[in-house]
């Protein structure tokens, strides 16, 4: 493949015509409009169709941008880290994308090790749906997931699974609840006030099978893709809510609740998903150690 006409036609795609991307790129409209046609002609595909007075891209047009997105934004991580090597110390970026549905808290946990690597590390983290991030994965836009599961077999990317460990799921009320709930747990929850996760989360599923399997039949107020959100509702005392146990002692701290009950039946697993199959990136390396050693082995 020719790379000159992929930056052509990227342009052009990114300007939204060929006249404005001529104008950047200082060349001639005819030649830019040879350039994407050669383009076109390599491909085997149309990747522009006409819209009125403008062009549109056509769908394969649309998936042609998505890749030369990836491969331009990585030729400009290129050019920075040529200035960074003439500059000075190499500053190592470390790209993770963590899924919505992973608890912040241990988030910042099994990250926090990144930043103590022995090069000087610059941490660029996102959030969003477990399959945009693979996406990005598959596209090198991203070092790593972070997730609550492993990546779909269904989904076609070229990755793996890395288990980080896993935490039983701790109950929390306010105080104000706790002396409301009279009977011992779990059959307290039967006809509480309930703040839960999503249901799309892997957590939630296995709790709404938990219930169903003991007969418990909570009253869910409010349901949360945010955990923060949910812990702040359950410190006002609107409901019971679970969380990992690696936080209890955090979570009794910060938001002044009370432990109703634990159970080791609900198991919140963590793991880390990247392209290489034997980690290597001293990031990953440190997270998956410190993960294993301190957060879920203690």
């Amino acid at each position: 493949m020719n790379y000159g006409h992929l930056h052509y036609f990227w342009v052009a795609a990114k300007a939204g015509g060929i006249m404005r991307a001529a104008e950047q790129l200082h060349t001639a409209p005819q030649t830019l409009s040879t350039q994407i046609k050669l383009l076109e002609e390599h491909l085997g595909l149309k990747l522009f169709r006409r819209s009125g007075r403008h062009l549109a891209l056509t769908e394969m047009g649309s998936v042609v941008l998505g890749y030369a997105d990836g491969i331009f934004a990585l030729g400009a991580e290129l050019e920075g880290a040529a200035r960074q090597a003439r500059s000075g110390p190499r500053t190592l970026d470390f790209r993770v994308g963590v899924a919505d549905s992973v608890t912040k808290a241990v988030a910042y946990r099994l990250l926090e090790p990144a930043l103590d690597v022995p090069e000087p590390v610059r941490l660029i983290c996102g959030e969003g749906k477990l399959p945009d991030l693979l996406s990005q994965l598959a596209l090198n836009r991203l070092d790593l997931v972070i997730a609550d599961e492993p990546m779909p077999r269904r989904v076609s990317v070229k990755a793996f699974n890395h288990a980080l460990g896993s935490s039983a799921m701790t109950f929390f009320c306010a105080p104000k609840l706790k002396t409301w709930l009279k009977r011992p747990f779990p059959q307290c929850l039967d006809g509480a006030p309930m703040l839960v996760q999503a249901a799309s989360t892997a957590i939630r599923q296995q709790f709404d099978s938990w219930l169903s399997r003991r007969g418990i039949h909570p009253r869910v107020i409010a349901e949360f893709e945010d955990g923060a959100l949910m812990k702040a509702f359950g410190r006002e005392g609107r409901g019971v809510f679970m969380a990992p146990t690696v936080l209890e002692a955090e979570i009794q701290a910060q938001y002044g609740v009370k432990v109703i009950g634990r159970s080791d039946d609900l198991v919140e697993e963590f793991y880390a998903i990247s392209v290489e199959r034997r980690i290597t990136h001293p990031c990953v390396v440190a997270i998956s150690r410190a993960a294993r050693g301190q957060l879920f082995g203690a």
